[in-house]
């Protein structure tokens, strides 16, 4: 039975798109390594794993057989009150991989979510300190952290994709985004504005929340480590909670097991997602040291307050331990080298090109920046007839691959990606965001 566009066109709704001119779809009905097949039969070379999360490709066997496993024994069961073995193994899996001081997972069912409970965890902490003040939270200017309302209020202000709402959402404080460059001089206007904003406000601040070293759905940036290592010494220094937004980064993304490691820095609250399930499973995770649980738990009201009625879901923990130990295996570090210098070299020439702004690669990440915003809808069809999967927002044609991707099929992305950047009629200053 083929897959009903018209049905879907009228009815069901997209990420970032409208329903009275909803962009266009395509009918996937397989997957399998780094291909997706459409119904017509066409493959499509996927370049943005599902959003950054398949880091393992499609159809992996040892995913596949996790699911299958558990599937057996159960699919699901309220965490209240109960427990299972393949959350209790994640989290000790988990527990070996991020930094020590981390002791506390909290399972939470997708990215938002994450950030949303790590949010709380900042508040309650300081609830529980007698510091009822310290309430607002530092973010960065260009951030995106999610859509839930919590998450909305650290993303940007004015240029993200939630200006909409600003008047439902608490008033944060936000840094300017950094303009060090990853692979730049740290610029002393980045420390001095965040000096400055500690200074005058750390009285009011319960946490400072950071995607480290790059700034994804707010405009692809990769900005310079020191820059974190600023921010937790200041942390420290002015007594406001340090969070890392590592869902889009954690896992290997960017050359490093998490963007922290960048910087040898370790958070006060750790925020996990997308590769963690392989793309297989909605699943997330928030993770704090002893000191954070301690003041949560020692206050008035000692229960973090959070409870997702498909927190730690058996199937989604069970498929998340076998990602995990596929990426303890270690062998994500000679795959996101070789991504690295393959899109170094193939996505270089697009530098040439009138209508391109800037190139820059971080670990398995190639970014073309164009002058001007695209066409969404124009450009993923000129993506399908070459074969390949690009999702392109605002002025952004990025590649986030699988890493299992070869070098076969990264050249059909980059090729691709040459050629759009070539061509000077993709522009559209109406176009939707959305990564």
């Amino acid at each position: 039975m083929s897959i009903n566009l018209d049905f879907d066109r009228q009815h069901i709704w997209h990420p970032y798109t409208s329903m009275l001119t909803p962009l266009p779809v395509y009918p996937i009905v397989r997957a399998d390594g780094c291909e997706l097949e459409l119904e017509d039969g066409r493959k499509l070379i996927d370049g943005t794993a599902s959003w950054w999360s398949a880091v393992h490709g499609y159809n992996h066997p040892r995913l596949n057989q996790a699911i299958s496993n558990q599937l057996s024994q159960m699919a699901h069961v309220m965490f209240g009150g109960i427990t299972h073995q393949p959350a209790v193994a994640l989290c000790q899996q988990l527990l070996k991989m991020v930094p020590a001081n981390l002791s506390k997972v909290f399972l939470a069912d997708s990215g938002s979510i994450a950030v949303e409970v790590a949010l709380k965890m900042a508040l309650q902490y300081w609830l529980g300190q007698q510091k009822p003040e310290k309430q607002r939270i530092l973010a960065l200017r260009k951030a995106y952290h999610g859509d839930t309302f919590a998450a909305m209020s650290v993303c940007d202000p004015v240029d993200g994709m939630h200006s909409l709402f600003q008047g439902q959402l608490a008033r944060q404080l936000f840094a300017p985004a950094p303009l060090s460059r990853f692979d730049g001089p740290f610029l002393h206007q980045d420390a001095q504005a965040l000096r400055q904003l500690f200074a005058e406000h750390h009285q009011q601040l319960a946490a400072f929340i950071v995607e480290p070293v790059l700034q994804g759905a707010g405009g692809m940036r990769f900005y310079h480590p020191e820059y974190l290592r600023l921010a937790r010494q200041l942390c420290d220094q002015y007594e406001v909670l340090l969070i890392a937004d590592e869902i889009a980064t954690g896992f290997g993304r960017t050359g490093a097991l998490f963007a922290c490691n960048h910087a040898g820095v370790s958070p006060d609250i750790l925020c996990l997602g997308k590769a963690l399930s392989g793309g297989y499973l909605t699943l997330a995770a928030t993770l704090c040291s002893d000191k954070i649980a301690s003041g949560i738990s020692s206050a008035e009201v000692p229960a973090l307050m959070h409870g997702p009625t498909y927190m730690a879901n058996a199937l989604a923990c069970a498929v998340a331990c076998a990602s995990v130990r596929l990426i303890q295996q270690g062998h994500w570090q000679q795959q996101v080298s070789a991504i690295e210098a393959q899109l170094r070299e193939e996505l270089a020439p697009c530098q040439t090109f009138a209508g391109v702004k800037e190139v820059r690669v971080l670990g398995a990440i190639g970014v073309v920046e164009m002058q001007h915003p695209l066409n969404v809808a124009a450009v993923q069809k000129r993506c399908v007839d070459l074969g390949v999967w690009v999702r392109p927002f605002g002025n952004l044609l990025y590649l986030m691959p699988p890493f299992v991707i070869n070098p076969a099929e990264l050249s059909r992305l980059t090729t691709a990606l040459c050629q759009l950047s070539q061509q000077p009629d993709w522009s559209d200053a109406a176009v939707l965001p959305g990564a």
